[in-house]
């Protein structure tokens, strides 16, 4: 049986840690093949948010790390057969170039696959406060079939550092694009 091929992208928002959360969690899943597409501006916001070798260890971690300048690449045609894409973190650039299917990255380019191909989409868009340029794109890309995931943490879980709230976030949003996936998270019980 093949794998699962799942491309995780990482953009310039705030945020990187979560991309590197999510392609750690992958890692661990067997039967999945994680690929990694890392703008410029993400390995910038790398080397500010994360310790150095950040981005070095994230490459590390992907099965397959293609560069964003690679339009060729495998992710940006259809045949290409992945099972989800997860941009994390998506800044309002990326957001905004999908939703207006902008393709001249590769990044943007295998968005607009997913959407084309009706596979699924998960944008941790980063961004707050929000203007109408911002919420029209992400109606937009919502239209197409994308889910807009906010890394919004969910606090009812009672986290005790930042660590635990990237985890969490970075859990469910592999737990959208890869619904039958058990992440490890327990079920909201009521209260």
């Amino acid at each position: 049986m093949s794998p699962r091929r799942v491309i995780v992208g990482l953009s310039g928002a705030s945020g990187a840690a979560l991309g590197v959360r999510i392609v750690e969690l992958l890692g661990g899943v067997e039967g999945i093949e994680t690929h990694l597409i890392v703008t410029d501006a993400a390995k910038r916001t790398l080397a500010l948010e994360l310790d150095d070798g950040a981005a070095d260890r994230l490459f590390g971690l992907a099965d397959q790390v293609h560069a964003i300048d690679d339009i060729a690449a495998a992710p940006a045609s259809g045949s290409f057969r992945s099972s989800a894409m997860i941009v994390a973190p998506c800044s309002i650039r990326a957001l905004s170039a999908i939703a207006t299917g902008l393709a001249d990255d590769l990044l943007v380019r295998a968005a607009d696959v997913h959407l084309k191909e009706r596979r699924r989409l998960v944008l941790m868009a980063r961004e707050t406060p929000l203007h109408l340029g911002h919420l029209r794109a992400m109606t937009a890309v919502t239209e197409m079939g994308a889910i807009i995931m906010p890394p919004v943490p969910a606090f009812y879980r009672r986290p005790d550092s930042i660590a635990a709230l990237v985890d969490d976030l970075a859990r469910r949003a592999i737990g959208l694009a890869l619904p039958d996936i058990d992440t490890g998270l327990a079920e909201w019980a009521g209260g």
